[in-house]
């Protein structure tokens, strides 16, 4: 009898997954890959039950004779042992980011001379029904807050990436790429940073923008995405109000906030010595980290202290002095900050904190050493990486340039060619 091999990654079955089985089983028997969760977070949503789970539900479907695990989304491990005699699929997958795997799998087979069956993608008020409530329940808080500490477990790196309103955080969500390997990838998460805050708002970035107002942006991505957020928190206040905001923040499903350990009117990192900053004493914010810690009622919240002390050329052993004492304090995780091109002190601090720390997670955020790949991070024990501000400096010199080829022009013609249809937007939008 042939073999007949599909792929599921979905926490709930629908009538699309039903019609791939009957299709299926015209051809054969019936093996269902389970994708796993490391490669499910590559390329599709986040998983909201175990891979145990999954496996079982799957082994449920009238139809299906066994279930195996698929723990690569390119299909190189499934295909090698089972060498599937049909790959069936739902036909999604001609086009857009997973086309690359559909080609991929087709060489496969071309090898030994299996076959894909496209199936025709089920449209149906019970999919989108069930759609809708994946989403829904991806976005409720306490599966969102609870996600950054399973995705540091989950993957080599957490990539998180500056959103600043609800568009912004749709493209966040929804951009997938194919990678050199061939594979899928998207972010990991969101960072809602107060520079970026305050740059939509044409403010300065020195505070101005308070809580109450950064909290309607992260409600405004809320509402139209679902991977977890890491909120710029500066300094955290006044201990009283960064208590109070750590609850609010963790009620709303947020994940982790970071402070840093600077006291006064705020000044932007990137200036450095150039500006009059001035650094917290260790025990000072050692006891609002406890603060805050001691206030939250969950296990999932994240509290990341961050350390200014190479940006104010106080030295490593400032650097990890401090690191070790925010730890203690209980901080979740350490982001080490530089504004040196070079990321030789950055490598240095992790190299030396990982000597006596094998665990706690350490966050980076490279806008002056851009040149740094994920992988060299990694390799130095970096858990998350933010790209900080990249969204933000992308649009302002496109707008600016639209609005001055309107002018010379006194019409909008001109500039239409590098604009995006407004169809497409709104798609974006509708697609949620």
């Amino acid at each position: 009898m042939n073999t007949v091999y599909t792929c599921f990654c979905t926490d709930v079955i629908h009538d699309g997954h039903r019609n791939i089985i009957n299709h299926a089983k015209e051809y054969g028997r019936v093996v269902v890959g389970c994708l796993s969760d490391k490669e499910m977070i590559r390329c599709t949503k986040f998983p909201t039950t175990s891979i145990e789970e999954r496996m079982a539900l799957y082994q449920e479907i009238d139809g299906v004779d066994e279930v195996v695990v698929q723990d690569d989304m390119l299909y190189d491990d499934v295909i090698a042992k089972i060498r599937p005699d049909y790959v069936i699929h739902g036909d999604n997958w001609k086009e857009g980011a997973e086309k690359a795997v559909r080609d991929h799998v087709e060489g496969l087979l071309n090898q030994y001379g299996g076959k894909i069956v496209d199936v025709p993608y089920t449209y149906s008020d019970e999919v989108k029904k069930v759609d809708q409530k994946l989403k829904e329940k991806l976005s409720m808080s306490e599966y969102r807050r609870k996600r950054l500490r399973q995705l540091i477990e989950m993957t080599p790196i957490v990539k998180v990436m500056e959103a600043h309103s609800g568009l912004t955080g749709l493209i966040v969500e929804k951009t997938v790429v194919e990678g050199e390997n061939g594979k899928l990838d998207q972010f990991d998460g969101m960072w809602v940073s107060s520079l970026c805050d305050s740059t939509d708002r044409g403010k300065p970035d020195i505070e101005l923008v308070d809580m109450t107002s950064r909290l309607r942006t992260i409600n405004d991505i809320m509402e139209v995405t679902t991977k977890p957020i890491i909120l710029d928190g500066d300094t955290g206040g006044l201990t009283e109000h960064f208590v109070y905001n750590v609850r609010t923040l963790e009620r709303m499903g947020v994940s982790a906030v970071i402070i840093e350990d600077k006291t006064g009117l705020k000044k932007n990192s990137l200036f450095g010595t150039e500006v009059e900053q001035t650094q917290d004493s260790i025990e000072n914010f050692s006891a609002k980290i406890a603060a805050g810690k001691k206030a939250q009622l969950s296990d999932d919240f994240m509290i990341i202290a961050r350390i200014e002390s190479l940006i104010l050329e106080r030295g490593m052993e400032d650097a990890l002095e401090r690191a070790f004492a925010f730890r203690d304090a209980g901080a979740d995780g350490i982001m080490i900050h530089s504004r040196d091109k070079d990321p030789a002190e950055i490598f240095e601090f992790c190299d030396k904190f990982r000597e006596q720390d094998k665990k706690t997670p350490i966050v980076v955020v490279p806008t002056s050493y851009n040149q740094v790949t994920e992988e060299e991070l990694s390799a130095h024990g970096i858990n998350i990486v933010i790209y900080a501000n990249q969204l933000m400096r992308a649009a302002f010199p496109v707008m600016k340039q639209t609005a001055e080829g309107i002018l010379r022009a006194h019409r909008a013609k001109e500039v239409d060619s590098s604009l995006m249809p407004f169809k497409e937007i709104i798609r974006l939008i509708d697609e949620l």
